[in-house]
C-alpha cells in the first residue's frame, strides 16, 4: 500500500465511518440511477442508424444503467467492499420496492373519468419474470463486480486502476447479463435461443465499452473522493459474504 499526498491507505477495519464525508452521497447517486435506468430507460426500444452497420436497435436502458456499476466500481475502490455491499443491499430493497409498488398501482382500478390506464400499464406494468430475473441479475452480478475489484486491488497494490474497473465489469456484467437474458427471455414468444444468445453478448459487449469510454471520468472521481476522504481503502482480511448489510 503507498501513501500518496493527504491519502493515508488503510484496511477496511480502520476507517471511521462517522468521518466519511461523501459516502451517503454516492450511496444516493446509485440508488437513483439504478431506479431511473429501469423506470425510464427498461421499457423503451431506440434505434440510430450506423455508417455501414444501418439501423440498430437497441434498448434505451443501456445508456444509464452501466453508470451504476461504474459508481459500484467507485465505491468498492474509495470505501471498501463491506460499505460497497450496503449499498449494493440498500439498491436491493428500493428495487424490489419499487416493483412491489409498480404492481400495486397498476392494479388499483382507475376512476371513471380518467383514460389513461392502458398507456399507465404500458410504462410502468410489470412482468412478473422480467422483475425477478432483473433483480437477481442486478444483486449477483454487482457482488461479483465488487468482489473482482477489491480483490484485484489488493493483488496490484492498489496499482493500474483501469484494469481492476475493466475487470470487474467484464465479470460482473457477464453475470449480470448471463443471469437476466435466459431468465427473462428464454423461451419467451418471439425469443429463440439464437437471438437471446446474440443479445445478451451484445448488450454484455456494449456495457464493458462503456466502461472502457468512462474510465477517465472514473479516475477523476475516484481520485477526487480519495482526497476528499483521506483514504485508501484495501480490503486485507474482509469477509466477503454478501449475507450481510452490516458494515
Amino acid at each position: 500500500m503507498t501513501e500518496k499526498a493527504g491519502i493515508t491507505p488503510v484496511t477496511a477495519d480502520r476507517v471511521d465511518g462517522a468521518r466519511l464525508r461523501h459516502y451517503d452521497i454516492v450511496m444516493a447517486a446509485f440508488v437513483a440511477i439504478l431506479l431511473l435506468s429501469n423506470v425510464l430507460g427498461a421499457g423503451k426500444v431506440a434505434q440510430v442508424r450506423l455508417p455501414g452497420v444501418g439501423d440498430w436497435p437497441f434498448g434505451a436502458g443501456i445508456l444509464f444503467f452501466p453508470i451504476s456499476y461504474i459508481i459500484g466500481d467507485v465505491l468498492t475502490e474509495v470505501y471498501g467492499y463491506a460499505r460497497a455491499r450496503r449499498v449494493i443491499w440498500v439498491g436491493f430493497g428500493a428495487t424490489v420496492f419499487m416493483a412491489a409498488m409498480a404492481w400495486v398501482v397498476v392494479a388499483l382500478p382507475p376512476a371513471p373519468d380518467w383514460k389513461n390506464q392502458a398507456a399507465y400499464e404500458t410504462v410502468f406494468g410489470q412482468v412478473p419474470r422480467i422483475v425477478f430475473a432483473s433483480v437477481f441479475a442486478f444483486w449477483a452480478g454487482e457482488f461479483v463486480n465488487s468482489y473482482v475489484l477489491a480483490r484485484m486491488k489488493v493483488l496490484t497494490e492498489g496499482r493500474h486502476l483501469w484494469m481492476r474497473t475493466i475487470g470487474s465489469t467484464i465479470a460482473g456484467q457477464g453475470v449480470d447479463s448471463m443471469i437476466f437474458y435466459p431468465l427473462a427471455f428464454l423461451g419467451a414468444a418471439g425469443w429463440t435461443t439464437h437471438l437471446v444468445v446474440v443479445v445478451l453478448f451484445t448488450q454484455w459487449a456494449l456495457k464493458v465499452g462503456w466502461e472502457v469510454v468512462l474510465t477517465p471520468l472514473t479516475y477523476w472521481v475516484v481520485g477526487t473522493l480519495k482526497r476528499a476522504e483521506g483514504v485508501d481503502v484495501y480490503d486485507r482480511g474482509t469477509d466477503f459474504t454478501p449475507f450481510r448489510a452490516r458494515v
